[in-house]
Protein backbone atom coordinates (compact mmCIF):
# COMPACT_ATOMS: atom_id res chain seq x y z
CA UNK A 1 0.00 0.00 0.00
CA UNK A 2 2.82 2.47 0.76
CA UNK A 3 3.66 2.50 -2.96
CA UNK A 4 0.14 3.58 -4.07
CA UNK A 5 -0.88 5.75 -1.63
CA UNK A 6 0.19 9.21 -0.63
CA UNK A 7 -0.39 10.83 3.04
CA UNK A 8 2.33 13.64 3.03
CA UNK A 9 1.69 14.71 6.42
CA UNK A 10 2.99 12.79 9.64
CA UNK A 11 0.86 11.46 12.51
CA UNK A 12 2.72 13.14 15.29
CA UNK A 13 1.91 16.82 14.02
CA UNK A 14 -1.59 15.65 13.24
CA UNK A 15 -2.16 14.45 17.03
CA UNK A 16 -0.33 17.33 18.26
CA UNK A 17 -3.08 19.70 16.75
CA UNK A 18 -5.91 17.60 18.03
CA UNK A 19 -4.53 17.65 21.10
CA UNK A 20 -4.87 13.76 21.90
CA UNK A 21 -1.98 11.22 21.08
CA UNK A 22 -3.89 8.01 19.97
CA UNK A 23 -3.52 4.90 21.84
CA UNK A 24 -4.55 2.96 18.39
CA UNK A 25 -3.18 4.49 15.82
CA UNK A 26 -4.98 2.83 13.13
CA UNK A 27 -8.11 4.19 14.11
CA UNK A 28 -6.10 7.95 12.91
CA UNK A 29 -5.37 6.44 9.84
CA UNK A 30 -9.15 4.76 8.97
CA UNK A 31 -10.35 8.36 9.85
CA UNK A 32 -8.06 9.82 7.08
CA UNK A 33 -8.14 7.01 4.31
CA UNK A 34 -10.52 7.41 1.22
CA UNK A 35 -12.56 4.97 -0.14
CA UNK A 36 -10.59 4.50 -3.03
CA UNK A 37 -7.00 4.06 -0.97
CA UNK A 38 -9.11 1.26 1.56
CA UNK A 39 -7.54 -1.64 1.55
CA UNK A 40 -7.82 -5.04 4.16
CA UNK A 41 -4.16 -6.39 4.43
CA UNK A 42 -4.52 -9.75 5.38
CA UNK A 43 -7.30 -9.17 7.54
CA UNK A 44 -6.60 -6.07 9.66
CA UNK A 45 -8.03 -6.07 13.36
CA UNK A 46 -8.49 -3.41 15.87
CA UNK A 47 -7.91 -3.89 19.34
CA UNK A 48 -10.96 -6.33 20.05
CA UNK A 49 -9.71 -8.68 17.12
CA UNK A 50 -12.66 -7.28 14.66
CA UNK A 51 -11.60 -6.96 11.01
CA UNK A 52 -12.10 -4.07 9.69
CA UNK A 53 -11.92 -1.42 6.59
CA UNK A 54 -9.44 1.29 6.20
CA UNK A 55 -11.70 3.87 4.76
CA UNK A 56 -13.25 6.67 6.56
CA UNK A 57 -17.06 5.92 5.46
CA UNK A 58 -18.04 4.07 8.73
CA UNK A 59 -16.48 6.58 11.12
CA UNK A 60 -18.03 9.55 8.88
CA UNK A 61 -21.00 8.34 9.96
CA UNK A 62 -20.38 7.83 13.37
CA UNK A 63 -18.98 11.47 13.49
CA UNK A 64 -21.94 12.90 11.91
CA UNK A 65 -24.02 11.56 14.81
CA UNK A 66 -21.50 12.92 17.54
CA UNK A 67 -21.28 16.26 16.50
CA UNK A 68 -24.63 16.73 15.99
CA UNK A 69 -25.20 15.86 19.03
CA UNK A 70 -22.00 17.98 20.52
CA UNK A 71 -23.63 20.98 19.27
CA UNK A 72 -26.88 20.80 19.96
CA UNK A 73 -25.68 20.94 23.80
CA UNK A 74 -23.90 23.72 23.06
CA UNK A 75 -26.80 25.73 21.54
CA UNK A 76 -28.89 24.74 23.91
CA UNK A 77 -26.98 26.54 26.72
CA UNK A 78 -25.70 29.32 24.45
CA UNK A 79 -29.33 30.13 23.51
CA UNK A 80 -31.58 28.88 26.62
CA UNK A 81 -34.67 31.24 25.60
CA UNK A 82 -34.54 30.39 21.67
CA UNK A 83 -37.32 27.94 19.98
CA UNK A 84 -36.46 25.14 18.89
CA UNK A 85 -37.03 26.16 14.93
CA UNK A 86 -33.40 29.00 15.66
CA UNK A 87 -32.16 26.55 17.05
CA UNK A 88 -32.43 23.86 14.11
CA UNK A 89 -31.28 26.86 11.96
CA UNK A 90 -28.68 27.21 13.81
CA UNK A 91 -27.18 23.82 14.40
CA UNK A 92 -27.93 23.26 10.29
CA UNK A 93 -25.41 25.77 9.91
CA UNK A 94 -22.87 24.55 12.09
CA UNK A 95 -22.93 21.05 11.21
CA UNK A 96 -23.11 21.94 7.36
CA UNK A 97 -20.37 20.70 4.69
CA UNK A 98 -18.99 23.76 4.53
CA UNK A 99 -18.51 24.45 8.36
CA UNK A 100 -16.75 21.29 8.30
CA UNK A 101 -14.60 22.28 5.28
CA UNK A 102 -13.21 25.68 6.77
CA UNK A 103 -12.39 23.59 9.88
CA UNK A 104 -10.27 21.09 7.83
CA UNK A 105 -8.74 23.70 6.31
CA UNK A 106 -8.00 25.12 9.85
CA UNK A 107 -6.31 22.31 11.36
CA UNK A 108 -4.38 21.82 7.72
CA UNK A 109 -6.17 18.15 7.13
CA UNK A 110 -5.57 18.25 3.69
CA UNK A 111 -1.94 17.15 3.90
CA UNK A 112 -3.11 14.14 6.42
CA UNK A 113 -5.34 11.90 4.05
CA UNK A 114 -4.52 9.54 1.98
CA UNK A 115 -5.24 9.35 -1.25
CA UNK A 116 -4.39 6.72 -4.27
CA UNK A 117 -1.14 8.20 -5.85
CA UNK A 118 -3.01 8.77 -9.04
CA UNK A 119 -6.08 10.91 -7.51
CA UNK A 120 -3.53 12.89 -5.92
CA UNK A 121 -3.36 16.81 -6.30
CA UNK A 122 -6.31 19.04 -6.30
CA UNK A 123 -8.40 15.86 -5.51
CA UNK A 124 -7.11 16.55 -1.53
CA UNK A 125 -8.30 19.67 -1.44
CA UNK A 126 -11.91 18.98 -2.21
CA UNK A 127 -13.87 20.42 0.07
CA UNK A 128 -16.75 17.73 0.43
CA UNK A 129 -13.94 15.32 0.81
CA UNK A 130 -12.27 17.55 3.89
CA UNK A 131 -15.76 17.98 5.54
CA UNK A 132 -16.24 13.88 5.27
CA UNK A 133 -12.49 13.38 7.01
CA UNK A 134 -13.47 16.41 9.55
CA UNK A 135 -16.48 14.00 10.83
CA UNK A 136 -14.12 10.87 10.76
CA UNK A 137 -11.46 12.58 12.62
CA UNK A 138 -14.58 13.65 15.36
CA UNK A 139 -15.31 9.84 15.47
CA UNK A 140 -12.00 8.74 15.68
CA UNK A 141 -11.59 11.32 18.91
CA UNK A 142 -15.05 10.04 20.32
CA UNK A 143 -14.06 6.31 20.08
CA UNK A 144 -10.30 6.34 20.85
CA UNK A 145 -10.63 8.62 23.93
CA UNK A 146 -14.59 9.30 24.91
CA UNK A 147 -16.63 12.07 24.21
CA UNK A 148 -15.03 14.31 26.06
CA UNK A 149 -12.18 14.15 23.89
CA UNK A 150 -14.49 15.04 21.09
CA UNK A 151 -16.08 17.70 22.72
CA UNK A 152 -13.06 19.70 23.50
CA UNK A 153 -12.27 19.27 19.77
CA UNK A 154 -15.90 20.68 19.02
CA UNK A 155 -15.77 23.04 21.37
CA UNK A 156 -12.52 24.73 20.39
CA UNK A 157 -13.80 24.82 17.13
CA UNK A 158 -17.03 25.50 16.78
CA UNK A 159 -17.46 27.83 20.14
CA UNK A 160 -16.33 30.65 17.80
CA UNK A 161 -18.45 30.18 15.01
CA UNK A 162 -21.36 29.78 17.19
CA UNK A 163 -20.88 32.88 18.93
CA UNK A 164 -20.52 34.62 15.51
CA UNK A 165 -24.06 36.48 15.24
CA UNK A 166 -26.82 36.81 17.50
CA UNK A 167 -29.62 36.26 14.95
CA UNK A 168 -30.42 32.45 13.93
CA UNK A 169 -29.01 32.08 10.29
CA UNK A 170 -31.62 31.75 7.04
CA UNK A 171 -30.35 30.17 4.39
CA UNK A 172 -31.93 30.38 0.91
CA UNK A 173 -34.33 27.03 0.78
CA UNK A 174 -35.34 28.57 3.88
CA UNK A 175 -36.24 32.06 2.16
CA UNK A 176 -37.75 29.89 -0.95
CA UNK A 177 -40.13 28.25 0.94
CA UNK A 178 -41.19 31.29 3.47
CA UNK A 179 -41.50 33.43 0.31
CA UNK A 180 -43.93 30.32 -0.93
CA UNK A 181 -45.80 30.10 2.16
CA UNK A 182 -46.26 33.25 3.00
CA UNK A 183 -48.23 33.78 -0.64
CA UNK A 184 -49.99 30.52 -0.53
CA UNK A 185 -48.26 28.89 -3.08
CA UNK A 186 -47.33 24.90 -2.65
CA UNK A 187 -43.48 24.08 -1.01
CA UNK A 188 -40.36 24.50 -3.50
CA UNK A 189 -39.86 21.62 -5.59
CA UNK A 190 -36.20 20.50 -5.99
CA UNK A 191 -35.26 17.89 -8.50
CA UNK A 192 -31.31 16.48 -9.97
CA UNK A 193 -31.00 17.07 -13.34
CA UNK A 194 -27.54 15.52 -13.55
CA UNK A 195 -24.37 14.38 -11.73
CA UNK A 196 -20.71 14.65 -13.05
CA UNK A 197 -17.49 14.19 -12.22
CA UNK A 198 -15.59 11.29 -10.54
CA UNK A 199 -16.73 9.32 -7.83
CA UNK A 200 -14.76 10.66 -5.14
CA UNK A 201 -15.27 14.81 -6.58
CA UNK A 202 -19.14 14.58 -7.86
CA UNK A 203 -20.80 17.77 -8.88
CA UNK A 204 -24.62 17.84 -8.65
CA UNK A 205 -26.84 19.47 -10.95
CA UNK A 206 -29.96 20.64 -8.99
CA UNK A 207 -33.44 22.77 -10.43
CA UNK A 208 -35.67 24.56 -7.71
CA UNK A 209 -39.31 25.93 -8.96
CA UNK A 210 -42.24 27.09 -7.30
CA UNK A 211 -45.40 27.30 -8.97
CA UNK A 212 -46.43 29.84 -10.72
CA UNK A 213 -42.61 31.21 -10.98
CA UNK A 214 -40.45 28.90 -13.30
CA UNK A 215 -37.72 27.04 -12.32
CA UNK A 216 -33.79 28.13 -11.82
CA UNK A 217 -30.81 25.45 -11.87
CA UNK A 218 -27.36 25.58 -10.11
CA UNK A 219 -24.32 22.99 -9.42
CA UNK A 220 -22.87 21.97 -6.54
CA UNK A 221 -20.15 19.77 -4.81
CA UNK A 222 -23.19 18.50 -2.87
CA UNK A 223 -27.06 18.20 -3.36
CA UNK A 224 -27.33 20.69 -0.34
CA UNK A 225 -25.05 23.13 -1.49
CA UNK A 226 -26.82 22.90 -5.40
CA UNK A 227 -30.21 23.32 -4.14
CA UNK A 228 -29.24 26.06 -2.29
CA UNK A 229 -27.99 27.78 -4.83
CA UNK A 230 -30.63 26.96 -6.97
CA UNK A 231 -33.21 28.33 -4.47
CA UNK A 232 -30.91 31.70 -4.26
CA UNK A 233 -31.19 32.26 -8.11
CA UNK A 234 -34.76 32.08 -7.94
CA UNK A 235 -35.58 33.76 -4.99
CA UNK A 236 -33.33 36.79 -6.43
CA UNK A 237 -35.05 36.71 -9.80
CA UNK A 238 -38.39 36.62 -8.35
CA UNK A 239 -37.83 39.58 -6.21
CA UNK A 240 -36.35 41.25 -8.84
CA UNK A 241 -38.99 41.04 -11.24
CA UNK A 242 -41.30 41.88 -8.42
CA UNK A 243 -39.31 44.78 -6.90
CA UNK A 244 -39.33 43.01 -3.29
CA UNK A 245 -36.31 43.88 -1.09
CA UNK A 246 -34.21 40.80 0.08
Amino acid sequence: MSGQVTAPGLRSTLEATLAHPFADPDLLEEALTHRSAAYVAGGRRDRRGTRRSLGYERLEFLGDRVLGLLVAEMLMAAFPREPEGALARRHAELVRKETLASIADEIDLAQHVRLPTLEDGVGRYNPSLLADVCEAIIAALYVDGGLETARRFVTQHWSGRMNATLSPPKDAKTGLQEWAQARGRPLPIYRLIKTDGPPHQPIFTVSASVEGEGEEMASGASKRLAESAAAGLLLARIRGAQGETP
